[in-house]
Parts: structure tokens; sequence; C-alpha cells
């Protein structure tokens, strides 16, 4: 064989690899891939740059407060401040309704009831909105507003590249995986991000839809890890394992936690309603004025309360200050997230169900005759965490992943997860409808324009 025989041979050959493999690349779940790829390595760094803002603006909010505490003069700048930030907050929200609140059940509306989504103006609100509440420290996380980011920064992608319909099937698939980009990069959680995505957004499972939230699930992490470390948002550390012997108290913990989802649900909405008395532009201003006390004298339950979550396992606090802390943190994150300001409750609640768990471990180990080791504290504490997201988003598989996730072990999954079901049993009991199922209704109901 010559030599130019044998190079006709090799460009035969990579000229039909080459046409395989774009062959391939076009059938839908590799064009899912592949698109999954481009959209987490944008959303990621969009949620990885709101991410770093919320937490600079949640330690100049704490760092103020300690400011006014020396001089009280400063709380007068102070109150204009919020209300000026209020009356801005608000204007925003209102011209772009879409970024306001969570934004989890505007994604799951664009996807699933046809609401008009638009990025380029969805994400301007959202980060100077945010950015704005953070630095007066009002309870709200970043989960909800990174999975809407992420969202957006997928529709935007889709937009630049693809030709044709706009608002089809494929771009719905696009969308949520960049929902799922956006879980992952704000918690570095791409298992719990992916299987939001298919729980709360899709509302089901597609092997196509599956690849490419996979896919933007693990690029966002990527991205999110770079930025951020290789430690998660809950480092929840050495959780030691229950006993097979005290697993029933997983009932009446379980039981607990679907009572505390419930509550939390109701207070949500409770006073999201009671906003709806005030003149539309005055809502975020209140909760602004609200904040500076909360800020001044229980400066702990500022933010997403991140902080909560490892004060209620290994911090050595009583129960009474636990009580004060989880009563102020349920109230105060009420009053923030009612009024509409852009930001979330999915870390709020971890945080209420965190400090609620804290209680029930300091209650059970306080009774020297049930002898109980203290060191199960923590167990205990995620076990009902984990129930209280189950009983109030209606999402158990994310719940448990979740946590699995964030202990680094597949050893507490069973607990945790007999707690999370048993949460969701008692929270269906009582009729408490998914937290943001039912902020979508009210959503539509109050924007019937925005439906396509």
């Amino acid at each position: 064989m010559t030599l130019k025989n044998v190079g006709g041979f090799i460009r035969d050959f990579l000229r039909d690899f080459s046409d395989r493999v774009l062959k391939t690349l076009k059938h839908l779940r590799w064009k899912m891939v592949l698109a999954g790829v481009v959209v987490g390595l944008v959303s990621g760094a969009l949620v990885a740059t709101y991410r770093l803002g919320i937490e600079y603006g949640t330690d100049f909010a704490r760092w103020m407060y300690a400011q006014i505490l020396q001089n009280m003069l400063w709380i007068v700048p102070c109150v204009v401040f919020a209300i000026v930030a209020g009356l801005f907050i608000g204007w925003m929200s209102r011209k772009e309704s879409m970024a306001s609140g969570s934004g989890i059940p505007q994604v799951v509306g664009y996807v699933q009831r046809g609401l008009k989504m638009c990025w380029n103006t969805i994400l301007p609100v959202r980060f100077v909105g945010g950015l704005l509440g953070s630095l007066f420290g009002l309870s709200l996380g970043r989960e909800g507003p990174s999975i809407q980011i992420g969202a957006c920064g997928a529709q935007m992608m889709s937009r630049i590249f693809r030709k044709g319909d706009k608002n089809d099937t494929q771009e719905h698939y696009v969308v949520t995986a960049g929902a799922a980009a956006g879980l992952s990069a704000a918690f570095s959680a791409p298992l719990s991000g992916l299987m939001f995505a298919m729980e709360e957004v899709q509302h089901g499972l597609s092997s196509t839809v599956l690849m490419g939230a996979a896919a933007a699930s693990i690029c966002a992490d990527f991205v999110s890890q770079t930025c951020f470390g290789l430690r998660p948002v809950l480092d929840f550390g050495r959780i030691p394992d229950l006993p097979m012997a005290l697993h029933f108290w997983l009932i009446p913990l379980g039981i607990f936690a679907g009572l505390i989802g419930s509550l939390m649900n109701r207070s949500l909405l409770g006073l999201q309603t009671l906003y709806k008395y005030l003149p539309k532009w005055a809502p975020v201003s209140v909760a602004c004025l609200i904040a500076i006390p909360v800020g001044l004298y229980l400066p702990d339950v500022l933010g997403g309360g991140s902080n909560l979550v490892k004060l209620s396992e290994y911090g050595k606090v009583s129960i009474a200050l636990l009580c004060l802390l989880f009563i102020a943190k349920m109230l105060f994150t009420s009053t923030s997230f009612g009024c509409g300001a852009p930001g979330g409750i999915f870390m709020p609640i971890l945080a209420v169900g965190a400090l609620a768990g804290g209680v029930a471990s300091r209650a059970i180990i306080s009774i020297p005759l049930l002898g109980i080791d203290s060191k199960l504290m923590p167990i205990f504490t995620v076990c009902v965490m984990a129930g209280t997201l189950s009983a109030s988003v209606k999402a158990p598989l994310t719940s448990i992943l979740l946590t699995v996730e964030m202990s680094g072990t597949m050893i507490h999954t069973l607990p945790v997860a007999a707690s999370a079901f048993i949460a969701l049993l008692v929270s269906d009991i009582l009729r408490t409808k998914p937290i943001y199922g039912e902020l979508l209704e009210r959503y539509m109901a109050s924007n019937p324009k925005l439906v396509r």
C-alpha cells in the first residue's frame, strides 16, 4: 500500500467519523447536553456574582447596625435610606413583577403555565433589588432568585443562538436546565439542583431534560466551587450516626417538622395578604423599617440564615434563646418576603426548620430518663430541618438529596428520608398547600396579562 493510499484512507476515515459525530450531536439529547454545558457555565457565573453580592450586602448590614448601636444618631439617615430604598425596590418590582418575590413560582409558571418571561428586564431587577434588600439584612434567601437567574441566563443563551419559535418546548427544556444550574451554584449541590428541576419545575422525568439539566448542574457547580471553594454552603460537618434502637424518634420528629412546615407556610401567606391592605408603594419600605430594630437587637436572624443552621446543630445555646430566634426568624422572614421584594425563602425555611430541630433535640436530650447522648443533637436537628422543607415545599426528594449532599455521606439517608416523608404526610393531612404552588396561583391571579 502506497503512502498516497494510506493518506486517502485516513482522510476518508476522518471524514466519515466526523460526519457520524456531527450526526449524533444533532440528536436532541446531545444537543441538550451541549446546551447544558453552556448554560451551566453562563448561569453559574451569573449566580456566583449574585451570591457574592448578597453575602457582602448582608455583612454590610451587620456592620451598619453595630455602628448604629455605638452612635444612635446614625439611625436617622438609616431610616431615611430604608424608606427611599424601599420605594425604589417596590417601584422596580411593580415594573417587572416577574422579578418580585422568590422567582421559583415564576419559572414554574413559565415552563408549565405559559407565563411570559423576559430575561433582559428580570436580571437587572433581580440584581439591583436583591443587593439593595441585603444592605438592610432582609430575611430573604438567594436560592430562589438564583434559580430564576439561572433560568434567565438559559433563556438568554437560547434567544441568542437558536432560531425559530422562541417559546417552544426546547427552550423550556433549556430553561429547566438553567433552573437546575441556579440551585446547584447557589448551594454547591449539583444533585439537589438536578432533582429540584425535575421535581418542582418540570414536574416529571424525561431523559432528554435530565441529561441537559445534569450537564448544567455539574458545570454550574464547577463555577461555584472555583469561586467559593469546595465546601458546601451548609457544611454540616461530622454528623453522628443514629443508632437503630433510636429510629422510633423519627416519628415524633417528623410530625413536629410537618407542623412547623405548615405553620411556616401559613405565616408567609398570611403576611403577604396583610401587606395588600397597604398602598402599593409602601410594603417594601415597611419591611426595610422593620429590619432596623431586628438588626440592632437580633442580628443573628438577618439574611438567609445559614449561620442559624450551624448554631442550631453545634451552638451551646439555651432552649429559650433558640425559641426566641425561631419565632423571630419566622416572623421576620414573613415580613421580609410578604412585601414582594426580590428574594427567596428556600434558605429561611431551612433555617427555621434547623432552629425548630435544635429546640426539639435539646428538649429530648434534657430529659435524663431517656438517656440520649447529646452528640445526637445534630442528626435530630438535620432531620427536622429536612422535614420542614419537605412539608413546606412538598418536594421530599429534593429535601433528602440536599441534606445528604451537605452532610457528605449516604449514611443518614434513612433517617432523613423517614423524617421528610412523615412531615409531608402531616402537611397533607393538614391540607397545607405547597408554598411555591400557592404563590404561583396568587401571582397568576394578580397578573393575568402575563399569561400567553
